[in-house]
């Protein structure tokens, strides 16, 4: 039986501190879509989703009521789209999104993950496609998103892959210049992808998964910064010095909590959709509302300036005690679970960055210690490819020598140059734009391409 002190906790976790289920995610394999007939994939592939997903939104509707849980994004990911585009040609890849788009349309959920290509190691036929086909495809569907991973700990480093997504990227941005670039928030470029990630715009459905599973985003840095205050501010009361260690601790209990609810809505949506359930990805994404910010905890840690000296410690422990605390809670952790640093859907990181204290190069130190990497960041939109290739090359290779996954979602934005501010809206957020130093200095690097081999760590087996 429930204590009364859980109730109240678990009250004003939800109306005070900006608990939500932040994703429920649908994965399906469509592996079995395939076909040289355009036409007969497209329609494979939306009964497909419909039939699968067309409950998704009414079952996490009634879920959520019947816990006043909000559940802020119902989503579908896919196995990777480049495995259907094998022997078509370009068109083809925009068909397959349109045909996505329209039963993400269909379905009424917030985004399609998964036109996604595997090139860690090398681009086979139906990637080459997908990746030139992203300019058309990101900015002519609504609700597709692309991941491409382009490294790996066994694999290395493709500087090949890296190069063409430089121009690729800049390639959806300017042709997506009356958003300032938006589509290129819809793509993001990993080392060491997860199988199951639940949170756009990397979902997608990794080989070895079920058919169909329910993999669950849970988000809490409301929850975590409030437990913290709390603790602080009773600390401050009795005279009591508290240290890091319990401060620690303190993480690691709302982390329980959190993905203990998690776990709760994902299981029932499953049973209730009549599919598996895969994991909970306990990751304290963060939005643009104040009281839900990553940089609010940091600065709660004791960090005044979100980027000075102790901030790659800080947020090091922050990542640690979040992944410890949920893996106590459940079994079915997975997907990338630790502290998102996405600049511009953070309202305290953008204001950070806004006023100088926070650097893209700070903000790569501090991806080696937490999840993801380099996420929302926007930069001038005139910033060469080689040098955005060489900024994902250096994530990358944290991922690849750490043994974790980094990413970069980078958006150039056109016609705009470092400190312009520029607002996205909804839960992607508003930022200014950030210096790129050094422009141009990796351009020789860069274009060597071929493949920066796998660490003697990958030897490990």
């Amino acid at each position: 039986m429930l204590r009364t002190d859980e109730i109240l906790s678990t009250i004003r976790m939800l109306h005070t501190e900006h608990l939500d289920v932040r994703a429920v995610t649908l994965a399906l394999n469509l592996n079995d879509c395939a076909s040289p007939n355009v036409d007969q994939m497209c329609k494979k592939v939306y009964h497909k989703v419909v039939s699968h997903a067309k409950n998704l939104v009414d079952v996490c509707d009634e879920v959520g009521g019947k816990y006043g849980i909000p559940i802020t994004n119902k989503r579908i990911a896919i196995s990777p789209a480049a495995n259907l585009l094998a022997g078509h040609a370009r068109a083809a890849a925009l068909e397959l999104a349109q045909a996505l788009d329209d039963a993400g349309d269909r379905c009424r959920v917030d985004f399609v993950g998964g036109f996604s290509a595997l090139v860690q190691k090398g681009v086979a036929d139906g990637a080459r496609v997908l990746i030139e086909s992203l300019p058309d495809v990101l900015t002519q569907t609504k609700r597709v998103c692309s991941s491409v991973n382009a490294a790996s700990r066994k694999a290395g480093v493709n500087v090949d892959a890296l190069k063409t997504l430089g121009q690729v990227i800049l390639d959806v941005a300017h042709a997506d210049k009356e958003h300032t670039g938006f589509a290129a928030a819809k793509l993001v470029v990993f080392a060491n992808i997860p199988d199951d990630n639940p949170f756009m715009a990397g979902a997608y459905m990794g080989a070895g998964e079920p058919e169909a599973t329910i993999n669950i985003g849970v988000s809490g840095p409301g929850v975590v910064d409030s437990a913290l205050q709390r603790r602080i501010a009773s600390a401050q009361r009795s005279g009591k010095q508290l240290t890091l260690s319990e401060l620690s601790e303190e993480i690691k209990t709302a982390s329980f909590r959190v993905t203990r609810i998690g776990e709760l809505i994902g299981r029932e949506v499953a049973e209730r959709l009549g599919t598996q359930f895969g994991v909970v990805d306990l990751s304290l994404a963060p939005t643009p509302t104040i009281g839900d910010s990553i940089g609010e905890i940091l600065k709660t840690l004791g960090i005044a300036r979100v980027g000075a000296p102790g901030s790659t410690a800080a947020i090091a422990m922050l990542n640690d005690a979040v992944k410890k605390g949920g893996l106590f809670a459940s079994s079915s952790v997975g997907g990338l679970s630790g502290a998102f640093i996405p600049v511009s859907e953070d309202s305290t990181l953008a204001d950070a960055a806004a006023q100088g204290h926070l650097s893209l190069e700070k903000l790569e130190a501090m991806t080696a210690v937490c999840s993801v990497g380099l996420d929302m960041i926007l930069i001038p939109g005139d910033t060469p490819a080689t040098t955005i290739s060489a900024i994902m090359a250096d994530e990358l290779a944290i991922g690849v020598i750490n043994n974790k996954t980094t990413a970069t979602r980078l958006v150039p934005c056109p016609g705009k140059k470092a400190g312009d501010f520029v607002s996205f809206g909804g839960l992607f957020g508003a930022s200014p734009v950030m210096e790129v130093r050094n422009v141009g200095a990796s351009e020789s690097f860069v274009n060597f391409g071929g493949r920066i081999p796998a660490p003697l760590q990958s030897l490990g087996n």
